[in-house]
Formats: structure tokens, sequence, C-alpha cells
């Protein structure tokens, strides 16, 4: 395994404005959100991060790749998906021709913004044609089209490891490329400065707190923790990813070590096993998803044009080229 450290000074979001109209009715909201979504032509879709009563509302849920295959599949007109900014761009990229709807626009990725293309232009520079700049999905537009590929962390060691280049320049997410680095030992791993500031507050210390009080339990990671966390696991991978190891275990008990939003999918696929499922105690959660309402849902279906995605005519057909190749490679 080889890997390299970049520098770079890109600027972090906040997370957003605050929720409104929680107190409405939830089942009053629910029936509206159906009436409206059959009157648009118009599918849900949810990441597993999103508060449990808009999961259960989505028509999908899943992880980052399942919604971005998803996108590109379905016949409705209407896209509304239930996520972060990142997340709408991609589907409007996949969709041009439809229409993309966000019910919380602030809604951000933090690390989504913390990379620069000065940095990429250094490192291009330096290495020429055998350098692979791999975008992690959880990125802007701009900072897609600044790049050969995207991945996701289901898929991202799989299509380092097709690419021809031997160097591989990882952004933005200084973790997941870390991780990727350690799965491919013939590749050189270049690493960016970002990280999720949610999985990041994920301790080593407080894991080993919870293998103490649960000796038995298995300890599952999302490949965007820091490094001393992913070395005490011992199942590491993406959302879905966990959810499908947890229901196929023999095990009772997990340690999870990503946003607490998952727990609804990891309940639900488990349910009647007697499986429990344990966070740490500064528990992982996602104020960005979180901004993700039932009443904000029902709010763009009422009126989509504020909640409308676009994706320039100067930056679509660079990132869009990014996501289609990222499809391609993880059909291989």
């Amino acid at each position: 395994m080889s890997e390299q450290v970049i520098e770079n000074n890109a600027g972090q979001t906040g997370a957003g404005t605050q929720a409104s109209g929680a107190a409405e009715p939830i089942a009053a909201l629910t029936q509206e959100i159906a009436q409206l979504k059959e009157q648009r032509d118009a599918v849900i879709l949810a990441h597993y991060y999103v508060p449990p009563e808009v999961q259960a509302t989505a028509d999908y849920v899943g992880d980052s790749f399942a919604l971005a295959k998803l996108a590109v599949d379905l016949p409705q007109q209407t896209i509304v998906l239930c996520g972060v900014e990142f997340m709408g761009e991609s589907a409007k990229l996949l969709n041009p021709n439809k229409t993309v709807l966000l019910p919380e626009p602030a809604a951000d990725c933090p690390m989504a913004h913390m990379i620069s293309k000065p940095d990429i232009d250094r490192v291009r520079a330096e290495y020429g044609d055998d350098l692979a700049v791999v975008c992690y999905v959880n990125s802007t537009a701009e900072a897609k089209t600044w790049s050969d590929v995207c991945v996701t962390s289901s898929n991202a060691v799989k299509i380092c490891s097709n690419l021809p280049q031997r160097n591989i320049l990882f952004i933005p997410d200084m973790n997941l490329g870390r991780y990727v680095a350690s799965q491919l030992p013939d590749k050189h791993v270049i690493l960016n400065k970002g990280y999720c500031p949610r999985h990041v507050t994920i301790s080593v210390e407080q894991i080993i707190d919870l293998e103490e009080a649960h000796p038995d339990a298995v300890v599952m990671a999302h490949p965007e923790c820091p490094a001393d966390v992913l070395a005490e696991a011992d199942y590491i991978g993406s959302t879905k990813g966990m959810i499908e190891h947890a229901a196929a275990s023999d095990a009772q008990e997990f340690i999870v070590c990503t946003v607490v939003g998952i727990i609804r999918e990891l309940e639900l696929r488990t349910q009647g096993t007697g499986k429990r499922f344990h966070f740490p105690a500064t528990t992982p959660r996602c104020e960005n998803m979180d901004l993700v309402t039932l009443p904000k849902l029902a709010a763009c279906l009422r009126n989509p044009a504020p909640y409308e995605v676009h994706v320039g005519d100067s930056l679509a057909p660079a990132a869009r080229l990014t996501l289609e190749r990222m499809l391609e490679y993880a059909a291989k």
C-alpha cells in the first residue's frame, strides 16, 4: 500500500435552515404526500440517514449508489430526493430531462466542499497521464467536473482496482481514500484532507468501551470512519453493506459505526431475530439529513418550483460523464 496526503484550504458549509412544521400530524401528511405523488407523477427516494418517518414514506430507501442507479431506470417524470444537495445534483445529472426535487434545498454535505481545483491541478501536473482523479460521489457537481470518475463507498475499491492508472488522487474523503489504499497495495493513492464531520466524531475509545460492555458484538464500520476505528472493525462497508451483513450474520449484537439513521432499516431487516444494535456514546447524527422532514416533503410536492434542482449547462456534461463512468465500471 502506498499513500500520500495533499493539503487544501477548501471551505465547509453549515447545516442549513431549521426544520419546520414538525407538529403537523404524521398520518395526515403521509396521506397528502401519497395523493400529491400521484398527481405529480413522482417517485420518492430516501437515503438511510434521513429521519425514519421520511424513510417510511419513500418508495425506495437506499445508499448513494443504489439511489443513483434507481434514478436512471425509474419511469416517473419527477424524482423527489430525500437527502442532501449532492444527491439531488447526481439525480439531475443522470436524468437531465426529469424534474428533481429536494425537500430541503439547504441540506448540504460539508465534505462535498473540502477540495479545491488548485490542489487537483498541482497533482495532475506532477503525475501526468498516469493519474486518475477519483471523486467520491459525496461532492459538488463542480468538483465532479475536475475528476475522471466517481465512486461510492460500496464500489470505490472495485472501480479503483479497474483503473489503468497506478496513481490515484482520491477526493474529497481522506478516510475512504485511505481504506481504498489499504485494499489496493499495487496502487499509489494520494489523499485529500477532507472528511465526514459525522463519522470523525466516532472515536476508537468509544468503540472499545462498547466492546467491553458487549464482548460478543460484531463491530461494523463505514469506511468514512477514522483509520483507528476501522482497525477495530470486524466488518467494513457501506450503509447497505452493513445492513446486509447484520441480516445475514449469526451474531445477535452489533456495534454500529455510522449515522444512527441506519437503525430503521437494520431493525426492519432483522425483525423477529432478537438482534440488538449499539451506537457510540456520542451518537453520530447527520444534521443536514435531519433537516429533511415530512412537512418539507409535502411542501415540495405542493409547490415544486422552489425545490427544483438545477445544474448549470457549463458543469453538467463533464459532471455527468464521471457518474456514467461510475455506473459503467461498477457493472463490470
